[in-house]
């Protein structure tokens, strides 16, 4: 049978990779963000030069340029939500980390408290039937 410690442990390494995946979908985003702003600093030039490339006209790199700034907003939107997502699961890995930790402390103490009866002789079956002193604080 496998420990409350062990699953979270385990839980703890599939939010970790979620984790990993998301910063790479965000780099990923970042990275098509600035291909857009390149490409767009790249037409807003061939425009002021006035003589376009070779087989466009300044109508074609004025569409192209509209499209690729709304290409542009999309990503940086997309690219805000993700971020937010990065976010999130960093917090939820942190606070997961948190209880897997304290459930092995808690693990470790119930096997130094079994070992500890164990050295001392007294098992918790003999415990349970053995009658506790009564509380001479009680009224």
């Amino acid at each position: 049978m496998t420990s409350r410690a062990d699953k979270l442990g385990r839980m703890v390494s599939l939010v970790k990779l979620q984790l990993r995946l998301s910063e790479w979908q965000l780099a990923q985003l970042r990275q098509q963000e600035r291909s857009l702003r390149d490409e767009q600093e790249w037409l807003v030039g061939a425009l002021n030069e006035g003589k376009p490339p070779a087989g466009s006209s300044s109508d074609s790199i004025a569409r192209r340029l509209n499209r690729t700034s709304v290409g542009a907003r999309a990503i940086q939107t997309q690219a805000a939500q993700q971020l937010d997502q990065v976010r999130a699961e960093s917090r939820r890995v942190k606070q997961l980390e948190q209880v897997a930790k304290a459930a092995l402390a808690d693990e470790l103490r119930d096997a130094e408290k079994r070992s500890l009866e164990e050295m001392t002789g007294i098992s918790p079956a003999v415990r349970a039937w053995t009658p506790r002193p009564a509380n001479r604080n009680k009224p």
